[in-house]
């Protein structure tokens, strides 16, 4: 099947009917921008829906596919012996055994059985080793003798704005197989909001492009003129006047933890062992009988304290506001998690934090584990 569909589409939607895995998220404080992850739901099978022509635009954009080309997949997620949405991946190493695929946590999400296709149409059952819903990354395992080539793993170190990339990955469904779609990086180190379940916000940094992106593309391989990947395609912002507006989790982020993946063990991240809530959350704060200065615009504020964890040990107590994590601005709850995570146990970090108009400091160590 190699050469024989590299078709690029311009496609936009929103919704696809039937069984789509989404994954919200709202971007800063505008309600009115959606971004949700680029997985198809469930298509029908079709006969020849491989078939096309190979259309490349750009000269020399050929040799950069063709690196990288045979290495990514389509990921279909079944749930209950039923097809349920599907998403891409892509080979990023292999050993004697088995070949490892990465891709979204969310195309893999509450699956009971997930089937791998490669370029030469050849399909097989995956083994889900593991995954994470903060870094919405997967690892997949399969036997090494369907594994046709393993992607070059690039950097992001020194990525520019306005350079050349391209996304990989299956759109819409099986018919649009591995669609090629060329762009460039519109923007860096890009902060948006994620939703990773109906309690729990998040802060991704990510890469903007404007390549298209659309449902079925999470999960796929942002790459660079090179052929190398230095990308895992995941979200895409919705909003009736916006176009062109992809991201991607940058993959030294992804690498970070694969290791762990592999193993399927869990990330264990600190926690400071306190509820909270955002400084703006007026009503909430009524609730818990909690008056905070009004000179205080932006940071959480601690609502309960756990007996002895840090949070305790440090000394913080209910109405206290934490303000600044190691000397950076905590302006929600999602950020405060962005910044906690950013470190590992056994860590010592500094925090900043308001007692009615007086500013503390103190320093804690991040000896305790969240989930």
């Amino acid at each position: 099947m190699k050469n024989k569909i590299l078709t690029i589409i311009a496609v936009f939607l929103a919704f696809i009917a039937g069984g789509e895995l989404t994954y919200i998220i709202s971007k800063g404080n505008n309600n009115n921008n959606v971004i949700k992850g680029s997985n198809s739901g469930n298509t029908s099978s079709c006969s020849n829906c491989m078939s096309g022509t190979m259309v490349v635009e750009n000269g020399g954009i050929e040799q950069t596919v063709s690196k990288v080309y045979d290495a990514v997949v389509m990921i279909k997620n079944y749930q209950n012996n039923k097809l349920s949405g599907s998403g891409s991946g892509f080979v990023y190493k292999k050993d004697d055994n088995y070949g490892y695929i990465m891709t979204n946590q969310h195309v893999v999400e509450n699956s009971s059985k997930l089937t791998i296709t490669f370029t030469n149409e050849e399909e097989v059952e995956g083994e889900l080793l593991g995954g994470d819903k903060y870094i919405d990354i997967a690892v997949i395992r399969v036997p090494v003798k369907y594994i046709i080539a393993v992607a070059k793993i690039g950097s992001t170190e020194e990525l520019k704005l306005g350079e050349t990339v391209v996304a990989i990955g299956t759109p819409v469904g099986e018919e649009y197989y591995n669609t090629v779609t060329g762009g460039h990086i519109s923007g860096l180190n890009r902060k948006v909001t994620v939703s990773v379940d109906s309690n729990s916000d998040w802060i991704q940094d990510v890469i903007q492009l404007d390549a298209s992106i659309n449902p079925g593309n999470s999960g796929g391989a942002l790459v660079n003129f090179n052929g190398e990947v230095i990308g895992v395609t995941s979200l895409k912002l919705i909003n009736s006047s916006i176009e062109g507006m992809g991201f991607a989790i940058k993959i030294e982020d992804a690498m970070k933890h694969v290791d762990k993946l592999e193993k399927g063990e869990k990330i264990d991240r600190p926690l400071l062992g306190i509820s909270h809530v955002n400084v703006t959350d007026t009503y909430l704060l009524m609730r818990y009988n909690i008056t905070v200065d009004s000179s205080i615009e932006d940071g959480i504020v601690v609502v309960s304290v756990v007996d002895d964890s840090i949070a305790d040990k440090a000394g913080l107590v209910v109405g206290d506001v934490i303000v600044k994590i190691d000397g950076v601005d905590v302006t929600n709850a999602a950020y405060l998690k962005y910044l906690l995570y950013q470190h590992n146990i056994g860590d010592t970090i500094t925090l900043t934090y308001m007692r009615g108009k007086d500013v503390k400091t103190t320093k804690v160590t991040l000896t305790e584990k969240a989930e």
